[in-house]
């Protein structure tokens, strides 16, 4: 399993807005700079985010987004798998209900169920908040 840019840049946005989040939006602007991604990219993965109902959009001058939930509520997982979709290390895993013609046969299905589950335990147990704390304890000028 490889994560694209695409869930890479989603979960330092959803992190940007979740470290950066005074009370005012934030500005699609100055998380591209900060996080050095084009404010079109951004734009694209923001879009994704706002119709899941992650984020609330304020439209204006001084308009930006902010998180929808508080940071604890979002985890890695929810966030990956809204912009790649499935984590399965094989497509068989894709779905519920596994269709391989040879699910009955296949000795290596028990091998990539249990790297999915491995995934999905990390994945599904750290929070945007979690995310949020390893960024203070890093300090201030580390980099998402």
């Amino acid at each position: 399993m490889k994560i694209s840019t695409k869930g890479r840049y989603a979960l330092r946005l959803m992190l940007d807005l979740a470290i950066y989040d005074t009370g005012a939006p934030v500005r699609i602007r100055d998380i591209g700079a900060r996080q050095g991604i084009s404010e079109k990219y951004l734009e694209q993965i923001i879009s994704v985010l706002n119709k899941a109902g992650y984020v609330r959009s304020v439209r204006g001058p001084q308009g930006g987004y902010h998180l929808m939930k508080d940071p604890k509520q979002y985890t890695v997982g929810m966030i990956l798998r809204l912009t790649e979709g499935s984590l399965a290390p094989v497509a068989c895993l894709d779905d519920e209900v596994n269709t391989c013609e040879r699910v009955e046969e296949c000795v290596t299905l028990r091998l990539w169920q249990m790297l999915n589950q491995a995934v999905s335990d990390v994945v599904d147990q750290v929070t945007l908040a979690d995310l949020v704390d390893w960024h203070e304890q890093k300090g201030a000028n580390y980099v998402i």
